[in-house]
């Protein structure tokens, strides 16, 4: 089983191509626990795998380290675009792949043959509580919620997949350990969210540090960054064009005719192989 070891601004993946299907639907959760384990194996924030697609270029499936299968993921689709030209997958430019959360479009920028920086058109946010998913009916935005006795305000919404955003004075010595886990985890929220904690520094400049459902806190989310700007653009806080600082580096964050436009690096660190009954 062949793998590439990848990143996008420290949120790192292991990705195969699973297009003759060598790894059963079954057996990709299990893989998905061993693979990502640090120290034990590969280690990864997810997997990405390659399939066949009907009605795009390729299909991405995501699967986070606790074998959870996600809907979306900003930074994973930037690398799995990079795998796909690079692999000759999609040998285009201008590409379209398949997730849970529809059709992305995606442009690379190539440099001497290999894809440098990704371009993806995320869609339209979306702040429907019922398609988030939130409880309860309309918007989610600036509404209390209390968390062991702290009060946050917090503005919930989708980019494929869901997030609760929250806004605070100081983020770099914000307790993102403690009370992220109880926020994804909270009641309000059936099928577990992500969540920023996010400090303005200027109306095109916003410092995010994210805890990712059914991971934790990862260096970089781009689905975390395009959601924090959008939070900010209904708050009124932060104009159309920003770019978003993680703990992994910068992404740039566009807003075009309604939709979000996101822009960042994807890294190969290495490749590799494993035995598919070790790894399982």
């Amino acid at each position: 089983m062949n793998f590439w070891k990848m990143h996008g601004l420290g949120n790192d993946y292991i990705i195969i191509d699973n297009r003759s299907c060598v790894i059963e639907d079954k057996r990709v959760p299990s893989l998905a626990r061993r693979i990502c384990q640090r120290r034990f194996s590969v280690g990864a924030d997810g997997l990405l795998l390659v399939y066949k697609s009907d009605v795009a270029d390729a299909k991405m499936r995501i699967f986070n380290p606790d074998g959870s299968e996600a809907e979306m993921c900003g930074n994973g689709i930037r690398c799995f675009a990079k795998y796909c030209y690079e692999n000759n997958i999609c040998r285009k430019e201008e590409m379209e792949i398949e997730t849970l959360a529809g059709v992305k479009k995606v442009k690379v920028d190539v440099e001497g043959g290999k894809v440098k920086n990704v371009t993806v058109n995320m869609g339209s946010p979306v702040f429907d509580r019922e398609r988030i998913p939130v409880l309860g009916k309309g918007k989610c935005v600036g509404e209390k919620l209390d968390v062991d006795g702290e009060t946050f305000e917090i503005t919930c919404l989708s980019i494929g997949n869901p997030h609760c955003v929250i806004f605070v004075d100081q983020v770099e010595d914000f307790p993102v350990g403690y009370y992220g886990p109880k926020i994804e985890k909270h009641s309000l929220f059936p099928r577990r969210v992500n969540v920023e904690f996010v400090q303005v520094m200027a109306r095109d400049r916003l410092r995010v540090r994210v805890w990712e459902r059914g991971v934790g806190e990862t260096f970089a989310c781009g689905t975390g960054a395009c959601a924090s700007v959008a939070a900010g653009k209904i708050l009124g806080v932060v104009d159309e064009r920003c770019t978003v600082n993680l703990k992994g580096g910068e992404l740039y964050i566009e807003f075009r005719d309604g939709e979000i436009f996101m822009t960042g690096p994807a890294v190969k660190v290495y490749s590799g192989s494993l035995m598919l009954e070790d790894a399982l």
